[in-house]
């Protein structure tokens, strides 16, 4: 398995976690490269990795190798900050966020799964009414029939 395949390889997916589209998540950048697309210092993707904030794929050798996701991961990262948060504070901020959005793909299913059960329901129900003719109803239930 090439080290970009591997679960929670670049993105820095947590168990449970909505899998990122293929292309995002396909880590190619090494870090010098990914430190200057970003703007940061490379010790600073480090500082991010050991606080759990990152986690790039590696290479066969061990090299870290970053993805578009983490690209996007840094560029949130780098807001966060900017609005004062500490890199804790940043860790808990992401890891809400990542929980918002499995919560919202459950839900997603939930009623994709609902709207299925409902229209199973109706099918069944239609299977089940037989029309009859008005001229077989008793009178009182038919249209301009006597009431009551």
């Amino acid at each position: 398995m090439a080290a970009d395949e591997r679960p929670g390889a670049g993105g820095g997916r947590r168990p449970g976690e909505v899998p990122r589209h293929a292309t995002e998540r396909r880590a190619v950048y090494v870090i010098s490269v990914a430190a200057e697309l970003a703007g940061v210092h490379p010790q600073t993707l480090r500082i991010y990795e050991r606080k759990g904030l990152l986690d790039p794929a590696r290479t066969g050798g061990g090299s870290r190798r970053y993805s578009d996701a983490d690209l996007a991961t840094l560029r949130r990262i780098q807001e966060l900050t900017s609005g004062g948060l500490n890199l804790e504070g940043v860790r808990q901020v992401l890891a809400l966020e990542a929980e918002v959005a499995r919560l919202e793909a459950e839900l997603t299913a939930a009623r994709v799964e609902a709207r299925e059960a409902v229209a199973a329901t109706h099918r069944q129900y239609r299977r089940d009414l037989i029309p009859l003719r008005a001229e077989r109803l008793p009178a009182r239930w038919r249209p301009g029939g006597a009431r009551g």
